[in-house]
């Protein structure tokens, strides 16, 4: 199978989702299933610690060139200078937003950090690549 490369030109229209870091797998990338003390990764097997689980930047988007609309998901380390943190400091920034507020949705980010990331990326023009 050969795959070809491209880089497309787009815009972004929405943010897809509110979750933009996931309990990544090091060794695949996969997501982890974590339970209050333990992970474990369904694709290779991996396991650990839940404390020790490392995190991923996972940013669903929805975008349009001058022809087409596209949902494309952006992953990894590409994002931190997006972010200005890496998805480690982000979740534990998040995490600590959570347990000040009292929020119980671990798997959702602060409504603040929503709009902070539509900010910065709607109606944006970047060069992907596909």
């Amino acid at each position: 199978m050969t795959s070809v490369r491209r880089l497309l030109a787009a815009s972004v229209i929405s943010v897809q989702n509110s979750c933009f870091i996931y309990p990544a797998c090091e060794k695949c990338f996969s997501r982890l299933i974590l339970d209050s003390r333990r992970f474990n990764c369904l694709k290779c097997g991996c396991t650990g610690e839940a404390k020790d689980a490392s995190y991923r930047y996972r940013l669903s988007l929805k975008i349009a060139d001058t022809n087409d609309l596209f949902d494309i998901t952006v992953f990894g380390s590409c994002l931190d200078p997006f972010f200005g943190v890496t998805a480690e400091n982000l979740q534990r920034c998040i995490q600590d937003l959570n347990q000040l507020s009292g929020e119980t949705n671990i798997d959702e980010s602060p409504g603040v950090l929503v709009q902070a990331v539509e900010t910065c990326f709607i109606g944006k023009r970047f060069i992907f690549g596909v």
